[in-house]
């Protein structure tokens, strides 16, 4: 049934998904303010960030307590499994989480690009676990991982972007991004730290010099550093020189042109990748600036001050990591963005939640674990429940077990495109026939449904509204959750006065049928409206109360 499902979506959509076909012509290059291939013509990059695949966030795990970084996580594995089974649940999660099949899925679905967020680690080791002092020790890991997906995605024809998303030790204050360890040296603090990041883009650029299907280098994720006023300003985002950002920079792209001219160069700015006071201009003829975009507005005024810095600096722009809101929100900036040539990449593909295109399942035995480390138990499970839950986590990870969001990608790939309603399941009506209320149509707020709240605009409205409510089963703005009274049965909450849901039904036999509702609410007063097309079949239907939010009439 599952590998059915997955064939469906995966049909559905690249048939109706907007797709940008690239053919390779040559490495992309930064023209003017374009990205352009070989042959000269604009590609608009849509991609997808594969996070939680190298580099775990803890959010991405469902945790919710002070420790996020990965080397943390790895340490309270480790204190309840040891370290031989610790390691095995990683390099379990290494194989599953990413595969030829979520590549080719992509593909299917209408991306063009994939952007790999590297944890160093995979590729060398720490400068304190160095045996020789100022050498680099290559592990294999990272590599042979890298060069797997590379091969995935030049057989779909997708540019591979290599992002450093963990440096050696660790580029910023926000201690998960970068799974840094504030008790040792950060990059900013270390000159064999920065030795170490310029030595492992070298070799990479090396490796992979000749490989047209890498789309280029993001040599830093999201620093956030404050270098003149560490105290107050501990993120960078009022930070007016950027001088040790720039030098670096400038120095790892010396020493990737040593062994690479082919390749563009990405560069973020600071503050989470957009305070750019200081960085400019442009020390490299193929070079392209990156921007990261989370809870605001998708208006021209929030991609202003990257526009002036494209305009004014005359070189290409690419928001290369956005994500983690409604599909109402996903769809308006992709419209924003793509009006305005610029590409992006989606955070991330999957993890435990509802907001990406896949979702990993969770297990009994992990959501014990989960308990114990979010505080809300204090005696930790038995040793064999703990190794059961996070190999089966390990295996949930796999995109056969994974539950495909087609809500989501619809609303990436057409919706930004179309303001046509379809069916989320086909829906036949006879006598007895049941349709879920969360089934409702797939498409734009104000034609499949409408809900007044939309997205989460927290960064700029100061209020952490998040669209879904219930944060299951759908991404799109309506109310959902779960009844905990049935197995995988979900339901629409938190209905407000205004807000409406459309179904796409097939009637079997024409005549006269008899329409139910299945209700909970404490009101005497909830009413409802019934239409079919255009027409009210039946308007202001008195819903009568029915004892509690969860007592189902």
């Amino acid at each position: 049934m599952l590998l059915h499902k997955c064939r469906f979506v995966l049909l559905l959509f690249f048939l109706l998904g907007t797709v940008t076909n690239v053919d390779a012509q040559g490495f992309l290059k930064a023209r003017g303010q374009a990205i352009v291939d070989g042959g000269g013509r604009n590609v608009l990059l849509r991609g997808i960030g594969l996070g939680g695949w190298m580099l775990q966030e803890g959010y991405m795990l469902g945790l919710t307590g002070k420790w996020q970084q990965q080397h943390e996580i790895k340490k309270h594995i480790e204190v309840l499994l040891g370290q031989q089974r610790m390691e095995e649940f990683y390099d379990l999660w290494l194989a599953n989480h990413t595969r030829k099949i979520d590549i080719d899925s992509l593909k299917a679905w209408g991306f063009n690009s994939v952007r790999l967020p590297m944890h160093y680690n995979l590729f060398t080791l720490p400068l304190n676990e160095e045996p020789v002092p100022g050498q680099q020790t290559w592990l294999q890991k990272g590599f042979a991982l890298t060069d797997s997906l590379l091969a995935w995605c030049k057989a779909n024809q997708l540019y591979l972007i290599l992002d450093l998303h963990a440096t050696p030790g660790g580029q910023g204050n926000d201690l998960n991004i970068a799974d840094r360890d504030s008790t040792q040296p950060s990059l900013w603090q270390s000159e064999g730290n920065q030795q170490k990041m310029i030595a492992l883009w070298q070799a990479l650029a090396k490796r992979y010099a000749n490989e047209e299907w890498i789309g280029g280098y993001d040599i830093i994720n999201e620093p956030n550093w404050g270098f003149q006023d560490s105290l107050h300003d501990t993120h960078g985002l009022k930070e007016k020189d950027n001088g040790p950002l720039r030098k670096l920079m400038m120095a790892t792209t010396a020493a990737i042109r040593q062994v690479d001219t082919n390749h563009l160069i990405i560069i973020e700015g600071n503050g989470w990748g957009n305070n750019y006071n200081g960085i400019l201009p442009a020390w490299d003829k193929n070079m392209a600036l990156s921007f990261h975009k989370y809870w605001n507005y998708n208006d021209q005024q929030s991609i202003s001050q990257l526009l002036k810095l494209r305009e004014e600096n005359n070189m290409p722009v690419w928001l290369g990591e956005t994500g983690e809101n409604s599909n109402v929100w996903y769809t308006s900036a992709i419209r924003l963005l793509e009006k305005n040539n610029i590409g992006w990449a989606w955070w991330p593909l999957k993890k435990l939640g509802a907001n990406n295109p896949l979702q990993i399942k969770t297990n009994h035995n992990y959501q014990a674990l989960l308990s114990y480390w979010n505080g809300r138990r204090t005696d930790p499970p038995k040793e064999s429940d703990v190794y059961s839950g996070l190999i089966e986590l390990a295996m949930y990870t796999r995109l056969e077990t994974n539950i495909i969001h087609r809500d989501v990608i619809d609303a990436m790939m057409r919706q930004p495109f179309s303001d046509k309603a379809l069916p989320f399941k086909k829906h036949v009506i006879s006598n007895g026939a049941e349709v879920e209320a969360v089934d409702y149509d797939l498409g734009i707020s104000g034609v499949a449904y409408y809900d007044k709240d939309s997205a989460n605009y927290r960064s700029v409205s100061q209020q952490r509204s998040v669209g879904n409510r219930g944060g299951v089963y759908r991404n799109d703005a309506v109310d959902i959750r779960k009844d905990s009274s049935a197995y995988e049965r979900f339901f629409v909450s938190d209905i407000e006065d205004g807000e409406w849901l459309q179904y796409t039904v097939d009637v079997a036999t024409p005549g006269k049928y008899t329409l139910e509702l299945s209700v909970a609410t404490a009101s005497d007063t909830s009413r409802v409206n019934i239409g079919i097309v255009s027409n009210m079949v039946q308007q202001s239907v008195l819903l009568p109360a029915t004892g509690g939010a969860r007592s189902w009439q």
